[in-house]
């Protein structure tokens, strides 16, 4: 028998339901605490991910429609990569993790046209320049 995984919080400031994007989407809980964010599968609780507030380099989130709309935010960590994510509330979330992370380090995520702009940009620059 597998013994219950053990929160890394003493406090938690909001439990939402969320969507894990680390491979096939998952469905479970996610938990802004003292000490770090959690997210825990509904179906496997022994399927979670911890990240400790000190592993979090930055937050970028994927804002439509100037704001009015966050699909999902990725969390950015020094080791273990990215961590994506879609919450019910996601703008509820979002202010819950700023008051763990810097402000300066919650980023919106470029946009399609700025990404084929850039990419543009940088042929030219290649190729048409001498």
């Amino acid at each position: 028998m597998q013994e219950p995984v053990k929160s890394i919080n003493t406090k938690v400031d909001l439990t939402v339901d969320a969507t894990s994007y680390m491979g096939i989407a998952d469905y479970g809980k996610m938990m802004v605490g003292d000490r770090g964010l959690e997210w825990f599968a509904d179906r496997n609780v022994q399927k979670y991910i911890q990240i400790p507030w000190t592993e979090v380099t930055f937050v970028e989130a994927t804002v439509m429609f100037r704001g009015k709309y966050i699909p999902r935010f990725t969390v950015h960590t020094k080791k273990s990569g990215a961590f994506p994510f879609a919450t019910r509330d996601p703008k509820r979330t979002l202010r819950a993790i700023r008051e763990y992370v810097d402000p300066k380090n919650i980023v919106q995520s470029r946009t399609f046209l700025k990404i084929v702009g850039g990419y543009l940009k940088n042929i030219k620059a290649r190729y048409f320049t001498k």
